[in-house]
């Protein structure tokens, strides 16, 4: 946890949780350059004790610090300064955004400004993304931003990266793109909410059939001439659901998985027969049945804090006693000792996410030699 006194005139909001978890996002981005250190270390002290709208303000003037870097680098032709620091933007009109409520206009603002230094950022990488529309329900499509392999001849293997119903991408760009580039794979960044605002996820969560996005996406990968459709994969970040395991039980068409394997629809199964001391649970209400009890037609890696919000040892227990039968699910429990024991490896995201791509690299590579 970041120290919540930094000098006797600043505070780091020690009441907002929230803010403190922005906080050690954007130290650890640090690490995959969507932030820098001291950049950080600044703000934190320039917030001022009893002033929360002071994290709005400081935080969107460096993201505007950064952005007009950015334009200045790309005039004149210096393209890896200019990626940089729009990455950089990018994230801190997101820390920006961040703990104002959905319905207030300055939020939007914020998210808009992100999503341009995202587009930015995408025209001046090389090969250049793209900002693609993905047709999903009647009145609403999908929005993500494909990232093209370096370097490839022909057909690539590819990773979809979403979160949950509310995420937004652009921290993708930050977060996983550089585990993806580093190993040949293009990616598919993609998030739910598409061109709306923040307060469309109440739309969202009243549907019972949000994992059909996937099925979405996979339809429009399988029309690229540059994606290698044997070799698709999907990433959940930060999983807090089950509706991407959802989702991978419907759809062969996945190489591999890296998901929470039904864990927390399990979870909620166990609390609700817990809480109503039924012993039949059989009728206690779940979206779908879980990915491990039905098993996968893909490997599917489940990874783990051990400090997260579901024991690791229950989770192990889950894992060991599911019908997996020949299904290939494999848990990686990540340990205080090492780092990326938070929630969602959120102490150490660039740890868990390395393991993550070194398992689909493996996995691609078994795929290849089934082609």
């Amino acid at each position: 946890m970041i120290p919540a006194c930094l000098s006797d005139d600043f505070i780091l909001c020690p009441e907002r949780e929230d803010i403190s978890a922005e906080f050690t996002r954007l130290l650890t981005a640090a690490q995959e350059g969507g932030a820098t250190i001291a950049e950080c270390l600044m703000i934190a002290r320039q917030l001022k004790r009893g002033d929360e709208q002071s994290w709005h303000r400081e935080w969107k003037k460096l993201a505007q610090a950064n952005r007009h870097r950015a334009e200045a680098a790309f005039t004149e032709g210096h393209m890896v300064t200019a990626q940089r620091n729009w990455l950089r933007a990018m994230n801190y009109y997101g820390a920006a955004a961040m703990p104002l409520d959905p319905a207030d206009e300055r939020r939007w603002v914020a998210v808009l400004a992100m999503q341009e230094c995202a587009r930015r950022f995408l025209t001046a990488r090389a090969p250049a993304g793209e900002v693609v529309t993905i047709p999903w329900i009647e009145g609403h499509s999908l929005q993500g931003y494909f990232l093209p392999a370096p370097a490839t001849n022909g057909r690539a293997p590819t990773v979809i990266c979403i979160g949950e119903p509310g995420h937004r991408k652009e921290e993708f760009l930050v977060k996983l793109a550089p585990h993806a580039r580093e190993r040949g794979f293009s990616m598919l960044a993609l998030d739910l909410l598409g061109d709306e605002r923040d307060d469309y996820l109440d739309v969202l969560l009243q549907r019972r059939d949000i994992e059909s996005s996937i099925a979405s996406a996979m339809d429009y990968l399988e029309l690229r001439s540059d994606v290698d459709f044997d070799r698709v994969a999907i990433v959940a970040d930060g999983w807090g659901s089950s509706f991407v395991a959802r989702a991978v039980l419907q759809e062969p068409r996945f190489a591999a998985a890296v998901c929470d394997g039904g864990l927390w629809d399990l979870h909620e199964r166990s609390f609700f027969a817990s809480r109503f001391a039924m012993s039949d649970l059989s009728i206690v209400p779940v979206p779908h049945a879980p990915l491990m009890a039905s098993g996968a037609e893909c490997p599917v890696l489940i990874t783990l804090g051990e400090d997260g919000w579901l024991e690791a040892d229950r989770a192990q227990q889950i894992v060991q006693k599911s019908r997996l039968g020949s299904s290939d699910v494999v848990l990686k429990v990540f340990t205080a000792a090492e780092t990326g024991a938070a929630q969602a490896h959120a102490d150490n995201p660039s740890l868990a996410n390395e393991y993550i791509f070194d398992w689909l690299e493996s996995q691609f590579g078994a795929a290849g030699k089934r082609i």
